[in-house]
């Protein structure tokens, strides 16, 4: 049975969160990329919430200038530890840059 790449993304991205739990204390950072846009976010698990989330073109320039003041909009509601969720996909490229970028700015994941 054949599995579309989509699919695949899901089931890795179900088998990373089964681990992966964000708190109000250790939120979790999440992101999404679709053709066009990179999205971020951050989200407590255990309240259900989403605390904040931005969206910028899927450039890397784009991306590590998002990170920066993603990583500044964290510190101002005083989250300097977090857990990274990739959501399935691969760390390389954009993924790392934004992750890279959150540590280079003192956030801790």
């Amino acid at each position: 049975m054949k599995h579309t790449k989509t699919e695949k993304r899901e089931r890795r991205k179900m088998h990373i969160r089964k681990n992966l739990n964000g708190t109000s204390v250790k939120p979790r950072v999440f992101v999404f990329k679709s053709n066009k846009y990179f999205y971020a976010g951050v989200a407590d698990d255990e309240k259900s919430i989403v605390l904040m989330s931005k969206m910028v073109h899927k450039k890397e320039e784009d991306i590590v200038k998002m990170a920066k003041t993603f990583a500044s909009d964290l510190k101002k509601k005083k989250i300097e530890v977090a857990v990274f969720d990739r959501s399935g996909y691969r760390y390389h490229g954009l993924i790392a840059a934004f992750a890279d970028e959150l540590r280079n700015n003192g956030i801790k994941i």
